[in-house]
This record gives structure tokens, C-alpha cells and sequence, in this order.
């Protein structure tokens, strides 16, 4: 049978925790009693340095059941870190391994099709909306945008797929040979090859506490993927700088004609708009070089991705 391990990674969840994790371990239980996993499954929970109750709550659940096991960062390392440790702490024990968030908006209902389709020869197998319909205009229409845009700059990214999926022993071993920093599981999963399948779910709202994601950090989650997955915005600044040029040299010739003819310009406008054009194409070449660079200074410091404070097993 599969030993399997569910990762659960919590940012200041007190309201969400305790009755989220009762509910996967419900799930557990039922799939344990059909004899689709070992008696020795369990759960772990990957504390992102909290400032609530959660780690409080962990050591209570793990208390009453001490195959829910606990990581604790010794600070906030962001939610990927979590994802990451979670999989590292967890694959040479387990078989197989489900990653979800602790508000469950994610249906772990789903948890049992994500097994009988391991079982049937899948080393991954994503969680996939069905729609977007209970995210805000603002969000449906950017997510759309980013996996668009992510897309055409060819890289392989599975729509509306977030981070509820099962990775294998074997995808994670292969998962953990990126040794980046700048994290983006939803880019670097489905480089690992292997026979993928999915499931769908529908999406629903949280029962209690704020999502952890704000504007700020989804946006900085968007950047650290594309800047970790493709070099294709330093090949527009190129193309960008090309443009600039021929529009320079029309603009040239464009002058010089008129003064053939005899006629006089004031020239005050067209001076501003190519002074700013030519601004704004350098800053914003710097900004993206800069991006790059800040990514290579982090990477050669090989700092560690999180640093575990306590770990209850």
C-alpha cells in the first residue's frame, strides 16, 4: 500500500486550523479504512514562521495524534520555503506526498482521485479549477494575463493549477535537484516530466481569517516566476532598444527633410517626446536588469531557504 503524507503549510491560521486539519485527517482515516494508504500516513504541518496561535494548535493536535507532525520556521520564509520543507522533510519517509493550504479553499475532497490516479501510474497529479467565478474581476482577468503572458514566453505552466497537487517519491527527489532560491514550484513541477494527470475542483471561499496573499505578494510572485523561468524580458530590451532606434532615425530623417524644404519647426514637442521615450526605455531596461542581477546575487550567496526552530515528529 502507499504511505502517504499530507503537507500543509500555515501562515497565522488560528481560525482555520484546528477544524482544516480535523478534516484531513477525516480524509485520511476514510482512505486508510478502504486500504488505499498505510495505517502510517499522517500529516504535516509546515509552521512559516506564524505570530498567532498556529504553532500553539500544531502542538495540541500533535499531541492528540502524533502522526500529525509539525515544522516550525524560525521566521517567515514566504509560502513557497513552507511547500518546499515540507516535501524535503517528508520524502524519505513517504510514499507520496499532497500538498494544500490550510484554509481549504482547495477541495481535499479531490484527495482521494488524486490517489487512485497515482495508483494508476501518475507521478504527478495537479489540482486544476474548474472556473475562476469566486475570484474578483481584478483577479480572474490578471491571473488570465500572467498564464497568457507565461505561455508565450514558452514556459510550461499548467492553467489555473496553483499549489494543490501530488508529487511522487520520485518526483520529489527529482524536484529537490533545483537548488534555487527564488522559488516557483508552479513553473519548475512540470519540468520534472513524469506521467502527469489531473483533477478538477471547484474553488470555494474561505470560512475564517484573511487570505495571506495580498496584491504586494502575488505580484512579487509573478516576477520571481518569470524571472526564474525564462530570460525572454532581456531579450525584448533588445528588441525595445532596436525600436528606439528606428524610430530615432525616422524622426532624423523626418527633421532633416523639413529643413530641406525651407520650413522652420519649433521642434519643442517632438524634443520632450523622444526625450521621454528614450527615458522611459532605459529605466525600464535598467529595472529589468536589475531584477536579474538581484536574482544572481541572491543565488551565488547560498543562503539557506528557511531554517526549521522546532520540528515535532
Amino acid at each position: 500500500m502507499t504511505k502517504l503524507m499530507i503537507i500543509v503549510p500555515a501562515y497565522n491560521e488560528q481560525e482555520v486550523l484546528q477544524s482544516s486539519i480535523e478534516r484531513l485527517w477525516q480524509i485520511e482515516n476514510e482512505l486508510k479504512q478502504s486500504q488505499q494508504i498505510t495505517m502510517d500516513s499522517g500529516i504535516l504541518i509546515v509552521d512559516d514562521g506564524s505570530v498567532d496561535q498556529t504553532w500553539p494548535i500544531i502542538e495540541q493536535l500533535h499531541q492528540k495524534q502524533p502522526a500529525i507532525s509539525g515544522l516550525r520556521f524560525s521566521r517567515n520564509f514566504g509560502h513557497q520555503a513552507a511547500l518546499l520543507a515540507g516535501l524535503t522533510t517528508a520524502v524519505w519517509d513517504a510514499d507520496v506526498m499532497i500538498t494544500i493550504d490550510a484554509d481549504l479553499q482547495d477541495d481535499p475532497e479531490k484527495i482521494p482521485a488524486m490517489i487512485e490516479q497515482y495508483q494508476a501510474g501518475c507521478e504527478i497529479v495537479y489540482g486544476v479549477r474548474s472556473d475562476r467565478q469566486t475570484d474578483s474581476w481584478f483577479k480572474r482577468n490578471t491571473a488570465e494575463l500572467f498564464y497568457g503572458l507565461m505561455h508565450k514566453m514558452g514556459v510550461t505552466m499548467i492553467p489555473d493549477s496553483a499549489d494543490f497537487r501530488l508529487l511522487s517519491n520520485r518526483a520529489v527527489h527529482a524536484l529537490l535537484k533545483y537548488s534555487e532560491r527564488g522559488l516557483f514550484l508552479r513553473g519548475l513541477v512540470p519540468q520534472l516530466g513524469f506521467q502527469t494527470g489531473r483533477v478538477e475542483y471547484r474553488r470555494t471561499p474561505r470560512l475564517a481569517g484573511k487570505t495571506k496573499y495580498s496584491l504586494k505578494k502575488m505580484v512579487g510572485l509573478a516576477l520571481n516566476g518569470i524571472t526564474s523561468l525564462t530570460s525572454i524580458p532581456l531579450r525584448l530590451i533588445f528588441w525595445l532598444g532596436m525600436l528606439a532606434c528606428m524610430l530615432a532615425i525616422g524622426m532624423g530623417i523626418f527633421t532633416l527633410t523639413v529643413h530641406l524644404l525651407g520650413k522652420t519647426m519649433q521642434g519643442w514637442s517632438s524634443l520632450m517626446l523622444s526625450l521621454w521615450f528614450i527615458g522611459g526605455v532605459q529605466l525600464m531596461s535598467i529595472g529589468v536588469i536589475g531584477e536579474y542581477l538581484s536574482k544572481v546575487l541572491v543565488e551565488v550567496k547560498h543562503r539557506p531557504r528557511f531554517i526549521v526552530d522546532q520540528h515535532l515528529k
